[in-house]
């Protein structure tokens, strides 16, 4: 199976001569041990590589963890941490007591910062590192440089091959390694089997589910929201569950890195701005899947494609802004029902306004927002706003506002 150059790759490396710790996260099956066995191989005599999927060095770690964390030279790997939570504090007493760089590669499909038995923040020690499902630049082998354009104000002028139809097909694809290159009916297949491990194993490892039920309606309903903002009322009465218990089964789910939120612009005085955050799918391929749709269906209904490729458009955006580090994701929503799908803010201050279109034609009235935003709310800060679409041209609508062909993001 072909191995894709991962983007968070040489964050990791350079993460590794600056910091104690490096913590590698993501989505079980995203690509983690792979990423770390291209990092190792350029100089695998300074690598010791552990698993905790392998039951005896779980044992072993669970019974004596300061005793399975020592080792006197290079890097030590441990796959799977969050299967043995007490390694983080005999992690962290064996990099108090030396202070070289580059001692521990940690990888977990959990979040392992968020687990209830994890204590240990290992502050001013450790790198945290985020890796995804593949992004469609990783697939063709390109290096993100979409949210830099956006602040420069430089996009091609015209890019094709890349039509509402062919960007659905890429989404029903998703974003898994394994999945990727396997015909349509059998990923499918792979996405019911993947799922069906999560909620057998992975979700018993980090939560106290008791309705198996629940969980499984929870992840059909939240795939159905993904793009939506977070109703949790609505949510629960539907499920006939407590909001305590509905909390309790959301975050364990992100946890899990299966769904993520996005928070509201709030850096405002204005008094009508939504506090909601939305919440997207973290893989457009297990999002179809889960709701059992159609490409063809989708092509068809607006809804259902205006929600996928919001979607999609999430997890390139998001992969971008982990791998760049000097940026912070937002939406923009107000009482007056003006919307804004993602607003992009770069470390000095400066924003992109990002609207999500699905259909092939862009006009001024698409911009209606955003306008209003950069107006009344961006208070004089350098902007650019940004319309996405499934048309193949740049379009300038003047005062810095552009319809850009939506695979700009990875072309």
């Amino acid at each position: 199976m072909k191995e894709y150059l991962r983007w968070q790759s040489t964050s990791v490396e350079t993460a590794l001569k600056k910091r104690r710790v490096v913590i590698l996260s993501g989505a079980r099956q995203c690509g983690k041990t792979t990423l770390i066995n291209q990092v190792a191989d350029s100089s695998p005599e300074n690598f010791i590589f552990r698993t905790l999927d392998d039951k005896g060095l779980l044992k072993s770690a669970l019974d004596d963890p300061i005793t399975f964390v020592k080792h006197s030279k290079g890097a030590m790997i441990i796959d799977e941490v969050q299967k043995a939570p007490d390694i983080v504090p005999a992690v962290k007493q064996v990099v108090d007591k030396d202070n070289r760089y580059g001692q521990f590669l940690l990888t977990g499909s959990a979040d392992i910062t968020s687990l209830p038995e994890v204590s240990e923040s290992l502050a001013g020690r450790v790198k945290n590192i985020r890796l995804r499902p593949l992004t469609n630049g990783e697939i063709l082998g390109k290096m993100p440089s979409f949210i830099e354009k956006c602040f420069a104000k430089d996009f091609p002028v015209q890019i094709k091959g890349f039509d509402k139809e062919t960007l659905i097909k890429q989404a029903f694809r998703g974003g898994y390694p394994e999945a990727v290159k396997m015909h349509p009916q059998d990923r499918k297949d792979w996405h019911k089997d993947y799922r069906e491990a999560l909620f057998k194993r992975d979700l018993k490892n980090i939560a106290n589910i008791s309705r198996q039920d629940v969980i499984r309606e929870l992840f059909a309903i939240l795939n159905s929201w993904s793009g939506k903002y977070m109703d949790l009322s609505n949510i629960g009465s539907n499920l006939a569950v407590s909001r305590i218990t509905l909390g309790t089964y959301i975050n364990a789910l992100k946890t899990l890195f299966l769904f993520e939120s996005v928070k509201p612009w709030l850096k405002t005085d204005y008094d009508r701005v939504g506090k909601k955050d939305k919440i997207y799918s973290t893989d457009t391929g297990i999002m179809t899947s889960s709701l059992d749709w159609k490409e063809s269906d989708v092509l068809l209904d607006s809804d259902k494609s205006g929600k996928l490729i919001e979607t999609l458009v999430f997890n390139e955006l998001a992969a971008q802004i982990d791998f760049a580090d000097r940026y912070a994701l937002y939406q923009y929503r107000d009482r007056a029902k003006r919307e804004i799908d993602f607003i992009i803010e770069d470390s000095s201050g400066a924003l992109t306004a990002i609207e999500v279109k699905s259909s092939a034609v862009a006009d001024s009235s698409d911009f209606k927002h955003i306008r209003w935003f950069k107006e009344n709310v961006a208070d004089n800060k350098k902007f650019t706003g940004v319309v996405l679409y499934s048309g193949e041209n740049t379009i300038s609508f003047r005062n810095n506002m552009y319809a850009v062909p939506l695979a700009c993001l990875w072309e």
